[in-house]
């Protein structure tokens, strides 16, 4: 099984920035994938990044250009720095592993963190 938490969300001004971070354990050589996602209450919850196991990033054009993703599978770490925040940033950010377990993909989520941005 594998296990991930976020941490890093908080308070943050407009025009700021913040470093999430997802720290993956358990069966972690079964992760291939990790992406972030952010979620709004009462929208659908939005692909932000995705990092494969050899560290290529993939970007949603809403983000590219603000965020970057990295990975270090030394530390068990996935981290997003996101900058240049505004408001329709605030929501809820989760990350997500995608985990084979006897040849099938499994996903796996942490519980997510709350970035709120303040105008």
């Amino acid at each position: 099984q594998v296990q991930l938490v976020e941490s890093g969300g908080g308070l943050v001004q407009v025009g700021g920035s913040l470093r999430l971070s997802c720290a993956f354990a358990g069966n972690t050589a079964s992760i291939s994938d990790i992406g972030w996602y952010r979620q709004v209450p009462g929208k659908q919850r939005e692909l932000l990044a995705r990092i494969s196991n050899l560290g290529n990033p993939n970007y949603a054009d809403s983000v590219k250009g603000r965020f970057t993703i990295s990975r270090d599978n030394a530390k068990n770490m996935v981290y997003l720095e996101m900058n240049r925040l505004n408001p329709e940033d605030t929501a809820v950010y989760s990350c997500n592993a995608i985990t084979w377990v006897r040849g099938a993909p499994i996903e796996v989520w942490g519980r997510g963190t709350q970035v709120t941005v303040s105008s």
